[in-house]
């Protein structure tokens, strides 16, 4: 009995022990595949454009210097490791989804969430390019609201969903008022006015850098491509980057469905895509006018 019994017992921890080499068995394969991948990540870089590599078998499309595409691709990042922080200098509860934080501030009243993210950015790179006539967006309500017209002193009135415009403010031309005109567009404009004045790209393959995913809504989301890639069969890769809410840093996000090509994204119409904590269903791509 006692030997039957002892036979049992190391029958018993065989099988333990089997179990248990599973999982290191699957660790190790895990282990492997990550020497075999190249990074795609410079830790030391502190541009879109240089804290990413170009996955194998592809190159970065060529865009004119100073355009927009450009702009984005080339925009200032913080310090590989840095956290995403709240507007109320609190740190985001996720940190995993990220590669980069932007180097744009986050202004404390919390207004800056993330289509307003994306609306200051293509903002200051028409201010920067002396093109401020074409800084202009609609309310959710649908009307307009441009720059020009805030700096010469027309202010908003806001009844419901009528809005009138009268001249109450004097001329001013400066850049502190720029961005007071910024959170006026905040507060009256989001992810379902550009959702709607938007015109969606139906043909992925001419989606480029600065183009926009957008799910409108109340909540809704939007990211933006801000690097690309293609390879010899005219395959393209992307990069993305968002803001979020609550108002918090604009960060480069990772590809969290493929590690292999990660923070590359592949992107078809109709197709579930999830970014960072958010899937996007039911969206389209736009692109500023």
């Amino acid at each position: 009995m006692k030997k039957f019994s002892l036979a049992i017992c190391i029958l018993a921890s065989l099988v333990a022990l089997a179990f248990q080499l599973k999982p290191v068995k699957r660790v190790a394969h895990t282990f492997k595949a990550s020497l075999d991948t190249p990074s795609l990540i410079n830790k030391d870089s502190l541009t879109i454009r240089s804290r990413v590599n170009v996955p194998e078998g592809y190159k970065r499309v060529v865009y004119a210097k100073g355009s927009f595409e450009d702009y984005l691709r080339n925009y200032k990042l913080k310090p590989f490791g840095s956290k995403i922080i709240n507007y109320d200098d609190t740190e985001y509860f996720w940190q995993g989804g990220h590669i980069g934080i932007l180097e744009i501030p986050v202004p404390k009243n919390g207004l800056q969430q993330c289509a307003d993210a994306l609306i200051r950015i293509r903002s200051e790179y028409l201010w920067k390019n002396n093109r401020k006539d074409e800084i202009g967006f609609n309310f959710t309500s649908g009307h307009y609201c441009s720059w020009n017209k805030y700096a010469e002193g027309y202010r908003p009135k806001v009844n419901g969903s009528k809005v009138t415009f009268n001249k109450t403010a004097r001329v001013d031309h400066s850049k502190a008022n720029f961005y007071k005109y910024l959170n006026l567009i905040y507060m009256y404009s989001g992810t379902l006015s550009l959702y709607n004045e938007l015109s969606e790209i139906k043909d992925v393959s001419t989606l480029k850098i600065g183009d926009m995913l957008i799910k409108g809504g109340t909540p809704g989301h939007i990211v933006m491509i801000c690097d690309e890639v293609i390879n010899d069969q005219g395959e393209k890769r992307f990069l993305l980057f968002q803001g979020n809410t609550p108002a918090q840093s604009v960060h480069l996000v990772k590809n969290l469905e493929d590690s292999n090509i990660s923070p590359w994204y592949q992107l078809k119409k109709d197709a579930v895509i999830p970014v960072s904590n958010y899937t996007f269903d039911s969206s389209k791509f736009v692109r500023f006018k």
